[in-house]
């Protein structure tokens, strides 16, 4: 297929963040009809019909674009694997033999064009990802990144520039989607283990990465971790970098200091120093996603002084240690975190902003499978806050499983404020708290509460100050 010389595509699950950059992608091509369908209505899908994007909510095989249905030579399907299998419309398409393109294989045959950055891991993909494509942009370095949430620079998940010949993309784990991807340039942030459900074992979650590994272009290089580099099966053809916020390596940071809330580090390069770069993101986590974005800059040939002034303006990502109130009464933190170790990294980078602050943690679980492999692990960093509430764990594609619940993630955190909410009595369960410094967490939707909880939190704010 001829993935350019479109005239309509069809997106089962446009609403999703990797699905919705690639119907950006589509929608700023002249003549081409973008459509979709998803479950439920979110600020991005109104902001993709708001791009001239149409979407409909209900599961309706008439509003399925008749191009579609009578596979017309020009048209393509793109389904997101999050869709249910019982979806009316995925059942009809796959009955009527239509070919469906995963989000994956589409990224895929996308970048095949480009000089491609590949970004993987457990963690940490969405904001290195960003990180690079700011630092590009702003060293007048022409790309296009299609990124996993939405960069506060560019107010979007796609960075869209027709004078391209780089791709910068998200390399995702979750059934081995990363497989469709050739690199020429990859960077491996962490290999812990999750997605136990498609792996069944972290010793099979590394063999994918080892695949991904494979798939690096010859000559090809692999910036990752020491960590990484000792599990890896790498070729030897393949040049390999190593970085770290903590430890020796190729790009490492030195002389850490934080001010005015901000870290600034020496970025060394095997001695070559380059002194005070400025990272504007909280947790030391976040050093480290810069280090490694630093290492793909100065790979493409970015002088380290244009590296270091671009790093200074960049914002971060929507829902990754999202700042919305900062007073010195009240903080409210939002947060994706939705692993164990994520989670203990965000509420760690909390604890050192505001050491003397009690911290009260929102968390929402994502997925039955992800709290039964982890429930230990998510009890374990909880108990880091200082109050817990736990909504019900959001099931997104899966059906519940017995005896995995939230309440199984309390009996187990061993803090003594802690409390399982249902989503409508959140509001006024909130509004009792004594807030110092709030986190909501998590990757379901809980980011609807967001604006609800910022509103309340500076009414509240109002009323001290009156």
């Amino acid at each position: 297929m001829n993935i350019y010389n479109l005239h309509t595509v069809y997106f089962l699950g446009v609403g999703g963040i990797g699905m919705s950059a690639i119907a950006r992608f589509y929608n700023d091509y002249e003549d081409c009809k973008v459509v979709g369908y998803d479950r439920i209505e979110t600020v991005l899908t109104k902001q993709l019909e708001s791009e001239g994007i149409m979407i409909h909510y209900d599961e309706d095989i008439n509003q399925i674009p008749a191009t579609v249905k009578e596979q017309e030579e020009g048209t393509l399907v793109v389904y997101t694997p999050a869709i249910h299998k019982e979806n009316k419309e995925f059942l009809y398409l796959k009955e009527k033999g239509i070919k469906l393109y995963k989000r994956s294989e589409v990224l895929g045959l996308i970048t095949e064009g480009f000089f491609t950055i590949a970004i993987a891991g457990t963690h940490g993909k969405t904001t290195t990802s960003s990180i690079i494509a700011h630092i590009l942009n702003e060293c007048d370095v022409n790309c296009i990144a299609f990124l996993g949430g939405i960069s506060l620079n560019f107010n979007s998940n796609l960075l869209l520039n027709k004078e391209s010949e780089i791709v910068i993309v998200e390399a995702d784990e979750y059934d081995r989607s990363f497989l469709t991807l050739s690199p020429d340039i990859a960077l491996i942030t962490s290999i812990d283990a999750d997605h136990l459900d498609v792996y069944g074992d972290k010793n099979q979650m590394e063999n994918a990465y080892d695949e991904f590994v494979g798939k690096i272009k010859q000559d090809g290089k692999l910036i990752t971790k020491q960590e990484c580099i000792d599990v890896l099966n790498i070729r030897s053809d393949i040049k390999t970098s190593s970085y770290s916020a903590t430890e020796n390596a190729d790009f490492s940071a030195t002389n850490t200091t934080i001010k005015s809330g901000n870290y600034y580090v020496d970025v060394d390069n095997v001695g070559s120093i380059t002194k005070d770069v400025k990272i504007g993101l909280p947790g030391i986590h976040n050093v480290e996603n810069a280090i490694g974005a630093f290492a793909i800059a100065e790979e493409l040939g970015i002088e380290k002084k244009q590296i270091k002034a671009a790093l200074e303006s960049y914002k971060g990502v929507q829902r990754r240690f999202e700042t919305h109130i900062r007073t010195k009464n009240i903080v409210y933190i939002d947060d994706y975190a939705h692993h164990p170790s994520e989670l203990e990294m965000c509420i760690k980078s909390v604890r050192e902003l505001y050491p003397n602050k009690k911290i009260t943690g929102i968390f929402q679980p994502h997925l039955y499978s992800r709290t039964r492999d982890f429930v230990d692990g998510f009890a374990e960093s909880l108990s880091l806050l200082d109050e817990l509430i736990l909504l019900d764990i959001y099931p997104a594609r899966e059906t519940p499983i017995e005896g995995i619940t939230s309440e199984l993630i309390a009996s187990k955190v061993t803090i003594n404020f802690k409390s399982v909410v249902a989503k409508e009595n959140l509001l006024g369960v909130i509004a009792e708290k004594n807030i110092e410094v709030l986190l909501t967490l998590g990757a379901g939707d809980i980011d609807a509460f967001v604006q609800p909880i910022k509103e309340q939190l500076t009414k509240r704010l109002n009323k001290v100050n009156e």
